[in-house]
């Protein structure tokens, strides 16, 4: 059947039926059609032709026409589909390279298989044409909530049916534990990713996710929709117990009362959402130990002693709050960590009052032998607070005269003891450095004690190349997280104290020694970043 005999209007009517079905756009339905003619009319002329037909959009009248390409003489490939500047000259005035020859060709018929061939070019193009419109729809919908209908299961995962832009799927580790669905059900979720794949957008959905709980507290207060509380931070055991810390930015609202809600409606319509799950509702605090104090609610805490570098906090408690601290299965600990970020290590005040115990006689035992003095004389010491022999031995010698019994000649004595143990430990330090092969490069470079060299020199780096490529963290330590879980990395340097800062900064002046990094460059860098910062702080005032 040639496509002239047809009534050509009914292309335009068929890609108008199809367009509001599949509600895409007719045009993409039309360009569809035209490259199903297109390839049925190469199948006919030969698949080397560049081969076009156009669709009048008002007649529905189809064009097919033949385009030949002018090349440079060496570049010609294609004879069907391109020619040269002289072979172009009886076709066209003054051709240049670049330039195109179209000419219209007589209508192909579209035999059986030809059509079949059309019709399945068609039917790939509507299908990512949809696939682009449910794309579209969606993807500024990750990270806010949808109403969908529970479709059917697969194999734990439940297939959600979002009103006609398709299908979502609920994994089986993304449900709240004890939930069932039926088909037909009413399901309420949250749009964790939005992905374009090749068979189709992929529409994640959740309902363990924290920003779920998150987004069901901002529909369930006005306040945090309109930005008066915010939501600073969630933790939850699906279908168990939650936390979330709020604060208010209006002194007159209280940001807990806000969230619970008269007579706690605006809460148990979160909790009834979320299959019964209990909700503790915290107040923020940017004081971390304030906070965390809070996040452990309902135990009551004692002491927090935080230690912001390491990203762990030890909190101490009464015996008979213990258990309830740590909850069951650990599960009031993990979420208050979670909710801070923090690693927490929670003791009684018996293991706190033993720990301080232990620490107290490991520093008396290192006096008594260092200065070579008694019990009495080192606990004395380490009541007024000295803690290492490098405090004794290069602390101002005023802060000695202080302890009871102590005049100029003790101080100076205990001084001159010290500093002698610490040289003696440097020597001993250095010498198994230079056996561990520690090189003067790196014996020499400053900030470096003796001890330190032979940690390094332990840890296999012996010289000042070696020192240079390090990475901080391998000197200073760190934290890593996995899947939610941190663990400590150790720095060679670690026990000597160094920050990750400190370690940058050696890491980056042995760069510079070695003539690895121009300090010049180091200089610019930093006042760029410096006067960036200053654009920074005049943008936010």
């Amino acid at each position: 059947m040639a496509i002239t005999s047809a009534n050509q209007l009914e292309l335009l009517q068929t890609a108008e039926a199809v367009a509001r079905e599949k509600m895409i756009d007719p045009g993409l339905v039309v360009e569809a059609m035209e490259e199903s003619l297109a390839r049925a009319a190469k199948s006919r002329y030969g698949a080397e032709m560049d081969i076009r037909v156009s669709i009048d959009r008002k007649t529905g009248r189809a064009t097919f026409t033949r385009v030949r390409t002018v090349v440079e003489d060496e570049e010609l490939e294609n004879y069907q589909a391109e020619f040269t500047v002289e072979q172009a000259k009886q076709y066209l005035e003054n051709p240049e390279v670049g330039d195109t020859y179209v000419e219209e060709i007589p209508p192909v018929e579209l035999g059986r298989i030809a059509a079949q061939s059309a019709k399945q070019v068609i039917l790939q193009k509507v299908r990512e044409a949809e696939r682009d419109r449910q794309y579209e729809a969606f993807k500024d919908k990750a990270g806010t909530i949808i109403n969908g209908q529970v479709k059917r299961e697969e194999y734990g995962n439940v297939i959600v049916d979002l009103a006609g832009y398709g299908e979502a799927i609920l994994r089986r580790n993304e449900k709240i534990g004890r939930e069932s669905y039926r088909p037909n059900d009413r399901i309420r979720c949250y749009v964790k990713d939005v992905r374009r794949e090749t068979r189709g957008p992929q529409i994640f959905l959740s309902r363990t996710a924290p920003e779920f709980m998150a987004e069901l507290f901002k529909m369930e207060v006005p306040e945090i929709y309109d930005g008066i509380i915010e939501i600073k931070a969630v933790s939850r055991d699906p279908g168990s117990r939650a936390k979330i810390a709020v604060i208010s930015y209006d002194g007159s609202i209280d940001p807990v009362g806000a969230c619970v809600g008269m007579r706690g409606s605006r809460v148990q319509a979160v909790v009834n959402e979320l299959q019964g799950e209990k909700i503790d509702i915290i107040p923020w605090n940017e004081d971390q130990p304030t906070f965390l104090v809070n996040a452990l609610q309902p135990a009551e805490v004692s002491k927090v002693v935080l230690d912001e570098e390491a990203g762990k906090i030890e909190v101490v408690v009464p015996e008979e709050q213990l258990s309830l601290a740590i909850g069951r299965r650990g599960q009031n600990v993990r979420l208050a960590s979670q909710l801070t970020n923090l690693d927490i290590d929670i003791m009684t005040e018996a293991e706190e009052s033993a720990r301080r115990q232990k620490e107290f006689e490991a520093r008396t035992a290192l006096f008594q032998e260092a200065l070579d003095i008694d019990e009495f004389f080192a606990q004395l010491l380490v009541s007024e607070g000295f803690t290492n022999l490098e405090e004794v031995g290069y602390v101002e010698i005023d802060e000695l005269l202080v302890i009871d019994g102590v005049d100029e000649g003790t101080a100076s004595e205990l001084q001159t003891r010290a500093r002698e143990y610490l040289e003696a430990q440097a020597a001993a330090a250095l010498e198994a450095a230079r056996a561990l092969g520690a090189e003067d490069s790196l014996i020499e470079f400053e900030g470096l004690t003796a001890q330190m060299v032979e940690a390094l020199a332990k840890d296999d780096v012996k010289s000042l190349e070696d020192f240079a490529t390090c990475a901080d963290w391998e000197l200073a330590g760190g934290w890593t997280t996995v899947d939610g879980e941190r663990s400590k990395d150790d720095g060679s340097l670690e026990p000597f104290g160094i920050t990750l800062e400190e370690a940058q900064d050696m890491i980056m002046t042995a760069r510079v020694m070695l003539g690895w990094v121009d300090p010049d460059e180091l200089l610019a860098q930093a006042e760029e970043e410096a006067a960036e910062g200053d654009a920074s702080e005049e943008a936010e005032a």
